[in-house]
């Protein structure tokens, strides 16, 4: 009989096993989470023509997705620890996928605004509930990495969604008398439902649910999960989360973030545009880099603070890149080369710092105060969300240029940066203790081998 202690030894075999059956449906799922925001940015040009909408109109429109996605995520997400990661984020991806496929009716301004806020409320708890479940399979050492394979299909969102986004608008419009951006929606949606379908049948709530592992596996993977996840509030409430220091400061430092990360999401096609580049094929594969350079800082961050085991300085960093995009971009917004320069440094540092950022809160809590806990600095977040298209729209609308947001954008990039610096506990401060030998024995190479080949095939099918 195997003991505790030899059941700990060597469980990188496991986790890469874990990884291959759960990551490829989930990245998959979360690459259409974003297609919708590359979407909603490429359909705006037309969108504006055929509704009449003013940059502050679809710039309150575009915000009235995250009012819903804010009022119901919290909620959202305490159901899903209550029946199951598998049956509720199913429930989100079909009823999702129907509410985007559904934008294509949409022919007045206030139908826009409705629905809008109706896609917000039912994707509402996807992203948070992704993450508190991926907390329940992998071990603390591997977060790092598995959070970075999470998000890299955001980047791959952007580097696929963005052309194939300008080839339907180019090629697609009038086909069976439906205009472009009709047809932008209903292959963004459609899919969603098939693939909730696959998340019901093919996901495990539970560890102690997955057949595919052998006894042995279930119970060393438990063990190291249980020796890595110690965090403080283990098995708390919400109430408990908000009671826990920093835990709101990580609230107000995703708002920031998130503001930077729709600043470029809402508005880089826009820029692109505004350049002097006006072919829809050209600008989806320019507003494809700084997808691609996001991809890549998030597999080189993702194992360097896995390896490190240092968190909070890897975001500092990638936020100060990132403000550094933002000033460059209002400097050279009439130099298409130049701004797709600074669009790349700005991906690079916008996209990279999201899953180097939620390595922070399952230091803070874990299990029902994780699940709500995470949830609602998710919200927190996602009121930028709100701020940054409307601002950024307003701000066009007053001064005839998004340059001004620009400046702006960056400054809040520094200022989430400083108090990341100076304004946490000691206990996100802290350096997490680096891998044990186990963890660095070959098998759990072979993971940290396979993560780059990993992230790199899982979104080809």
């Amino acid at each position: 009989m195997a003991t505790p202690t030899s059941l700990l030894d060597d469980d990188g075999a496991i986790v890469r096993k874990v990884a291959w059956r759960i990551m490829p449906l989930i990245m998959v799922c979360y690459l259409f989470a974003f297609f919708d925001r590359i979407n909603i940015s490429f359909a705006k040009f037309a969108l504006q023509s055929d509704l009449g909408l003013s940059d502050t109109a679809y710039g309150f429109g575009a915000g009235l997705f995250v009012v819903g996605y804010v009022l119901f995520e919290v909620p959202s997400n305490l159901m899903l620890y209550k029946v199951g990661a598998r049956r509720w984020i199913a429930r989100i991806m079909v009823s999702w996928g129907v509410a985007t496929a559904l934008m294509m009716f949409v022919q007045t301004e206030w139908q826009f605004y409705a629905l809008r806020f109706v896609i917000g409320a039912m994707e509402a708890g996807f992203a948070p509930g992704v993450l508190f479940y991926l907390t329940l399979w992998f071990p603390a050492a591997h977060r790092g990495r598995i959070t970075s394979m999470l998000f890299l299909a955001s980047a791959f969102a952007g580097l696929f969604g963005a052309p194939a986004a300008g080839l339907v608008l180019a090629h697609f419009d009038g086909l069976l008398g439906m205009a472009g951006w009709h047809w932008l929606f209903l292959v963004g949606g459609l899919p969603c439902i098939v693939l909730g379908l696959l998340v019901f049948v093919r996901l495990d709530d539970r560890i102690a649910d997955a057949h595919w592992l052998t006894p042995d596996e279930r119970t060393r993977l438990s063990l190291r999960i249980a020796e890595q996840g110690g965090a403080a509030g283990a098995h708390g409430s919400l109430l408990d989360a908000l009671k826990t220091p920093g835990f709101l400061m990580l609230g107000l430092i995703y708002f920031l973030i998130q503001v930077a990360s729709y600043g470029l999401n809402f508005w880089a096609p826009h820029l692109i545009r505004a350049s002097g580049s006006t072919d829809p094929t050209a600008i989806g594969l320019l507003t494809a880099v700084p997808y691609l350079c996001g991809a890549i800082a998030m597999v080189v961050v993702g194992r360097l603070s896995d390896r490190s085991g240092e968190r909070r300085r890897f975001v500092i960093a990638l936020l100060l890149l990132a403000a550094i995009g933002f000033f460059a971009a209002g400097l050279f917004d009439r130099h298409t080369d130049l701004l797709v320069l600074a669009l790349a440094v700005m991906g690079a540092g916008v996209i990279a710092s999201i899953p180097a950022f939620w390595a922070l809160p399952p230091k803070l809590v874990s299990g029902a105060a994780a699940a709500g806990g995470i949830a609602l600095i998710n919200t927190l977040g996602q009121l930028g969300g709100i701020v940054s298209p409307v601002m950024v729209g307003r701000i066009k609308d007053l001064s005839g240029s998004t340059t001004p947001a620009l400046y702006v954008i960056g400054a809040l990039a520094l200022l989430c940066a400083a108090l990341l610096a100076f304004a946490l506990p000691e206990s996100l401060r802290r350096r997490e203790p680096r891998p044990s030998a186990a963890s660095r024995s070959p098998a759990s190479g072979a993971l940290h081998a396979s993560g780059i080949a990993f992230a790199e095939k899982a979104p080809k099918p």
